[in-house]
């Protein structure tokens, strides 16, 4: 049987049984009674969230508002606000106050989704604010303060982040109290059939379809699937094979499984490790540049490599320094030491 944790208030549940998604579940109820920053790390489609809720739901501030914010589609210009509102009158089209999602979480859980893709002027901001508690809004010359538990999550290794520049080094350990790290579904393999007939009855009871089963060829093709998308995709996957069923039965024709897998099937190693560096190289680059407003010497002697080489990576990847030099600098921040 899938162990199941307490059921989010959306009707959503951890379910596994395999032993390395157990050995990280298990420290889910150790957790949820204390106040320690967690850092939940695992890729797309694993469950991030659905752990976050479950320290949440299972700690005395269950009561209290859960407040997810996904760091990734937060423009570096509308964080600040975003995150600790502003007074009225803090620029032109301010009419009314507004309180910011530190202020909407108070009492409860504030849930950093994909913290790592902050920019790193972003980074120091908040490092200010989970030092202290306290920020003040836009606006306001006034310090607020919020009592809030933070859970953060990234999809990629913290600490490879770290070493990469991409994540500062006192986030990092300011966040990293407690860290969860889910596995992939593909190192689960034992808990593949069990999760498609949880979705099989899920959405068979949504669609009022009278569908109770897989295939063996069906169950087959699930097995042997990469899952790149995890548990999301296997949820898609099943949900879309019973929205199409024509029998009781899920026939392997009804899975349909995503072209994008199949080409990386079909693709070398090294074409698939070629497109994996030369994404990391442009992130890296870019944030960077970010981080030393555009002074490309600067960025180099970061990155250990001499201006020419760095030079060549910028442009390799056609990244427009002259944008980049607008953002400001993230420097030493004494008052963080």
């Amino acid at each position: 049987m899938l162990n199941a944790f307490q059921e989010m208030p959306n009707g959503n549940q951890l379910l596994g049984q395999s032993p390395r998604f157990m050995e990280q579940m298990n420290k889910i109820p150790m957790v949820a009674k204390c106040d320690a920053n967690v850092l939940i790390c695992g890729e797309t489609g694993t469950g991030k969230e659905l752990c976050a809720q479950a320290v949440h739901y299972l700690s005395p501030r269950a009561k209290k508002p859960f407040v997810p914010v996904n760091c990734g589609s937060l423009p570096l210009e509308l964080l600040e606000n975003e995150l600790f509102g502003h007074h009225a009158g803090a620029f032109t089209s301010a009419s009314t106050a507004t309180p910011g999602l530190i202020r909407d979480a108070d009492g409860g859980t504030l849930f950093l989704d994909e913290v790592v893709s902050l920019p790193l002027p972003a980074q120091v901001k908040l490092l200010r604010f989970l030092q202290e508690k306290e920020y003040r809004p836009l606006g306001s010359s006034k310090t607020e303060r919020s009592d809030v538990r933070v859970i953060a999550a990234s999809n990629i290794d913290a600490e490879k982040a770290v070493k990469n520049g991409l994540l500062r080094t006192d986030l990092y350990y300011r966040l990293n109290v407690i860290p969860i790290n889910l596995p992939p579904l593909r190192e689960r393999l034992e808990d593949i059939r069990p999760l498609a007939h949880h979705f099989l009855v899920k959405y068979a009871a949504k669609f009022t379809k009278n569908v109770t089963d897989f295939d063996t060829k069906a169950v087959e093709s699930l097995m042997v699937h990469n899952w790149p998308g995890n548990v999301r995709e296997l949820e898609h996957v099943v949900q879309r094979a019973v929205v199409m069923a024509a029998g009781q039965t899920i026939q392997a024709s009804e899975i349909i499984l995503p072209l994008l897998d199949a080409g990386i099937r079909e693709e070398s190693f090294k074409d698939a490790k070629a497109i994996v560096i030369e994404q990391f190289e442009k992130d890296y680059v870019t944030k960077l540049l970010v981080a030393y407003r555009g002074n490309i010497t600067r960025a180099a002697q970061a990155a250990k490599k001499n201006r020419r080489a760095f030079w060549e990576l910028i442009r390799k990847h056609h990244i427009d320094v002259s944008k980049l030099s607008m953002i400001d600098r993230v420097g030493r921040d004494p008052s963080l030491d």
